[in-house]
């Protein structure tokens, strides 16, 4: 069996919003939701995406922030994920998140192989995404530009700052 048949790749994203979701700065950004989220679910590759009974995770915490909204997803590997995000509706949405999202300091991406079958939880992601903070990028938790092959990882040892939110 191939390490493609073991293992999926996890990948989280966060954002911090410009004004409330029911704004009519982020009309364009939340009526984009449903039609995105439909093309993520049937594209190749794609496996699951964290989703509140409202069919998105905008109203799912991360780090104990409300202005924070976490997008969460599992793929079949580094090449479904980039496919989808620079592509059709993503890629548009891609193009006018400034509009919509401030920007970070910290990194608000993070990569990191699970077994097949596994489903992340919004604490393991905060997880990965502090570690990758911390460390930079290991194949604990990494990035699109340095990506690891899948397997098993471990943290790098040493202290994660507790509580590192996002600040704008």
């Amino acid at each position: 069996m191939t390490d493609d048949a073991v293992y999926e790749l996890a990948q989280v994203n966060i954002a911090r919003l410009k004004a409330p979701l029911d704004s009519p700065q982020l009309k364009d950004f939340v009526d984009a939701l449903d039609p995105v989220n439909a093309s993520a679910d049937a594209a190749d590759g794609f496996v699951w995406r964290l989703q509140s009974e409202g069919g998105d995770a905008t109203d799912i915490p991360v780090f104990g922030d409300s202005w924070l909204i976490v997008n969460l997803t599992v793929w079949r590997d580094t090449n479904a994920l980039t496919a989808f995000m620079y592509q059709g509706q993503h890629r548009e949405m891609l193009a006018r998140r400034r509009e919509w999202f401030d920007r970070l300091a910290e990194a608000a991406t993070a990569l990191w192989w699970v077994p097949a079958g596994h489903r992340p939880t919004v604490a393991e992601a905060e997880s990965r995404l502090l570690h990758l903070r911390t460390h930079g990028p290991t194949p604990y938790a990494f990035t699109l530009r340095t990506s690891y092959p899948a397997g098993v990882s471990e943290p790098v040892l040493g202290e994660v700052p507790e509580g590192l939110g996002c600040s704008r």
